[in-house]
């Protein structure tokens, strides 16, 4: 991977944030399957180290909050006798929370769904924020401790659960079709949250462009990840080319603006070929 010029580690890097897998890459660009692979695994330390540094005193105000599931290795149910309960081996989530005003992803996290990576994840939101902010999530159990272990009493928190019902005209292919939303229970569980603001459009929004523009999240395919370190890699410069690369239209009037220059942690829109500098050789 040393013997990559920037240009070369830039065609790969641009093949992946696009969603195509591992080995479309190396068809399109001609680099061989460890190459992009150990390209892979070494940027995306590389963006976790940077947006570790650089996601602090953040002026966010609105905040959503949720978590999408993956799987690694195998499914669940076919998970070899002796990885049975081994994280890195069947499902994995990847928890994520979204400023709703500039779309940032100050914070993601992954891990198990259970109440101690509820509360590691929203411990280290808590420590990026630079004020009192609004938070909204789902009906998830694990976030009531979480989020008052993380913020205490300075927080305006609410709980959104939606109501699913099946679609009769969508019953012969439930399977790829949405359940239809009949309605919502909100609750409000600490401080003063404006009702206008309780949602999770946005951050369930974002769960789109992560199956978009990673591969390892698209359904129904063979493109997961044999090994939790290289979901961990992709998701990563995932969300470092979505903050600092990629702009977002309804931040860019006049100019384009992506979510890392909406709240001041980067002043131009990244060029591909900078994310690739950030691997010190």
């Amino acid at each position: 991977m040393n013997r990559l010029s920037t240009e070369r580690r830039a065609q790969i890097v641009a093949s992946l944030v696009e969603g195509n897998p591992i080995r479309a890459t190396c068809r399109m660009t001609g680099a061989a399957k460890n190459t992009v692979t150990n390209l892979l695994v070494a940027l995306g330390d590389a963006c976790s180290a940077y947006m570790g540094e650089v996601m602090v005193n953040l002026p966010c105000k609105t905040l959503e909050a949720d978590e999408i599931w993956a799987f690694c290795h195998s499914k669940a149910k076919n998970v070899p006798p002796e990885h049975q309960g081994e994280f890195g081996y069947g499902d994995v989530w990847t928890w994520t929370a979204l400023d709703a005003d500039t779309k940032l992803v100050p914070s993601f996290m992954i891990g198990g769904r259970g109440a101690r990576d509820a509360y590691a994840f929203m411990t280290d939101l808590a420590g990026r924020l630079a004020n009192r902010v609004q938070l909204t999530t789902d009906g998830h159990a694990a976030y009531l401790v979480a989020v008052k272990g993380a913020f205490g009493d300075d927080i305006d928190y609410a709980q959104l659960q939606k109501i699913y019902g099946e679609d009769p005209v969508a019953k012969a292919e439930k399977r790829y079709s949405p359940a239809q939303c009949l309605g919502a229970d909100v609750r409000v569980v600490s401080g003063d949250p404006n009702p206008w603001k309780i949602s999770t459009s946005y951050v369930e929004r974002q769960n789109l462009t992560m199956r978009m523009g990673m591969r390892r999240f698209t359904r129904l395919t063979n493109g997961f990840s044999k090994k939790v370190e290289n979901l961990a890699a992709a998701v990563a410069l995932h969300f470092l080319h979505y903050n600092f690369a990629r702009p977002h239209a309804t931040l860019s009037d006049p100019y384009p603006t992506t979510p890392a220059m909406a709240v001041g942690v980067a002043d131009h829109v990244w060029p591909v070929e900078e994310i690739v500098k950030l691997i010190h050789d």
